[in-house]
């Protein structure tokens, strides 16, 4: 399953930038990928850039770092819902929300480290579960059609745009 097979019925437009970042790639592949670069980058990065924002009302590291998991853990439990067939719709949710109830600032880099690798491991199982025709089904998320295939993916260019975005803003 590549990201070349994923027609644009299958995830909101929003995310399509997402799966663009990917670039041509399996889906298991760009999910570690993603995670040993994240990984990596996380453990290069300087503690005292945990704490930094580039401006007001911006984001911490530390709070970019705890909205992935947050976001990995809630499009896994998408993924696990339309997976299993569940035609359920499946409200959204406001990131700023979370990051501002996350306590992201008051945790460590060896602890934020740890619960990604920890939720990226699980959606890797998760997503090695499914059969080729699992990952075709569909979901409603937001009032919006979603593939699970298509959820990998966004959840391996998700992690890949943040880190540019530190890269480019951060560091």
């Amino acid at each position: 399953m590549t990201t070349s097979q994923i027609n644009k019925d299958e995830y909101n437009p929003y995310y399509g930038p997402y799966i663009d970042i990917v670039g041509e790639a399996d889906l298991m592949d760009a999910l570690k990928f993603s995670s040993e670069r994240f990984q990596k980058m996380i453990i290069d990065l300087p503690v005292d850039k945990l704490q930094y924002s580039y401006g007001e009302g911006k984001w911490t590291v530390a709070q970019i770092i705890l909205h992935l998991i947050d976001a990995e853990r809630v499009f896994q439990y998408r993924a696990l819902r339309f997976g299993r067939n569940d035609k359920t719709d499946i409200p959204g949710f406001e990131q700023d929300d979370y990051v501002a109830e996350s306590n992201g600032n008051q945790r460590t880099k060896q602890e934020l480290l740890e619960e990604f690798k920890a939720v990226r491991s699980s959606s890797i199982q998760l997503f090695k579960s499914f059969s080729d025709d699992l990952l075709l089904r569909k979901g409603t998320a937001s009032g919006t059609p979603m593939s699970v295939r298509a959820i990998g993916f966004v959840l391996s260019g998700h992690v890949l745009h943040h880190m540019k975005i530190i890269n480019e803003k951060y560091l």
